[in-house]
């Protein structure tokens, strides 16, 4: 995750200690999908959710010991996903549990089921951040989430957060079919006074593996970051105060960092040593997920790699096995990867990205991440400023 609107306008964010900082990865950020039912159908679910209901969920007293286990193990953030997390009964139980044991409480929802009490209920149980996926103008999000009024739910749903005092935030996954929507979602940002924006680069996982051709080009990724970075220095100009942030693609920041060097070559050099210390992708070291049965993964997007399960042994415990195989290769994935990510100038801040899209195309893990979007001159270090 990186945050376009300190490292590019030299603006700092709300979460920036853990982003920047030679401590970033010293315990993960637990995802936990508490879980897989869902009210809607989205195109690109890494988790393949559906309306129903899913066996062998934690119980409300598991997800509690889940909970207590992560603030003993010094876990700072626990994200709250799934699925729909609001469609689990004891959702604000465990969140106010965590929330008085220190540790800091996001949720991930379409938003579509936030009502103003609902929206008091987050208050209420210490949630500090609400991200709402909204993939699209109103046309768009609704097709892709197959609903004719998700669009609609999701916005009272901000404005329901807005009003309870809750964090709202934005997020959207970029593909080919919502691409051309920026301009309308930038526009929507600035009506609705959303503080921050999550743009998620595709994950090839779950639904999301089907449409995985309709991931963006080479060409399209570029014009995609050229445009988030104008955004983000327009806001500026304005006086917006929306956090702007890019995800699941650590090409973003040598990217970042090779137009920036040609802005203003001082700064970039400051930015070089923030994306330095960020590492690039953490999955199994600086983020890793509990999935709605307790299985514990490098991240939320390799339900087919399981690791251990809280049931059977405690997550600190899991997470602190340097010998677990995954968890080992993950921690010194540098030796491991293969082809342009082997031979990239920019490893240190990107740390070969996300394994799970080179294992959808390529079979295998350590192959180069098909999404990026550099050229052979940039990520042989030749490009000059």
């Amino acid at each position: 995750m990186l945050n376009i609107t300190k490292l590019w306008c030299n603006t700092p964010g709300s979460m920036d200690n853990l982003r920047y900082s030679k401590s970033v990865h010293e315990k993960p950020v637990v995802v936990w999908n508490s879980t897989q039912r869902c009210n809607l159908h989205c195109m690109h679910c890494y988790s393949n959710s559906e309306n129903k209901l899913y066996p062998n969920e934690l119980t409300t007293e598991q997800a509690k010991a889940m909970v207590l286990d992560l603030s003993t193990f010094g876990v700072p953030v626990l994200l709250f996903s799934g699925g729909e997390p609001l469609l689990r009964h004891d959702l604000f139980e465990v969140a106010d549990l965590a929330t008085s044991r220190g540790i800091r409480a996001v949720l991930s929802t379409n938003g579509t089921l936030i009502t103003q009490e609902t929206a008091q209920k987050l208050k209420t149980a210490g949630f500090s951040y609400v991200g709402v996926s909204i993939d699209g103008t109103e046309e768009t999000n609704n097709k892709f989430r197959g609903s004719p009024n998700a669009f609609k739910a999701a916005i009272d749903g901000i404005r329901n957060c807005k009003t309870a005092g809750v964090k709202p935030g934005l997020r959207f996954t970029v593909t080919k079919y919502n691409y051309p929507d920026l301009q309308g979602i930038f526009e929507l940002i600035e009506r609705e006074h959303i503080p921050r924006v999550c743009f998620y680069h595709l994950a090839y996982a779950g639904r999301g593996s089907t449409i995985a051709n309709n991931d963006l080009t080479t060409e399209q990724t570029r014009h995609f970051m050229d445009i988030v970075l104008l955004k983000a220095e327009e806001f500026k100009q304005k006086g917006i105060n929306t956090e702007i942030l890019t995800v699941d693609n650590h090409a973003d920041a040598a990217y970042l960092y090779l137009k920036l060097q040609k802005k203003n070559p001082a700064q970039a050099q400051t930015v070089l040593e923030l994306l330095k210390l960020n590492g690039g992708n953490s999955s199994g070291k600086g983020i890793g997920c509990v999935d709605a049965q307790g299985n514990v993964h490098p991240d939320q997007f390799w339900r087919h790699y399981t690791i251990g399960n809280i049931l059977e042994q405690r997550f600190s415990e899991i997470w602190t096995n340097n010998n677990q195989p995954m968890l080992k290769t993950l921690r010194n994935r540098k030796t491991h990867l293969t082809g342009r990510c082997n031979i990239c100038h920019f490893l240190e801040v990107c740390n070969g990205n996300l394994r799970v899209r080179a294992e959808a195309v390529h079979g295998k893990i350590w192959a180069p991440d098909p999404a990026c979007y550099l050229t052979q001159t940039e990520i042989s270090g030749s490009e000059q400023p």
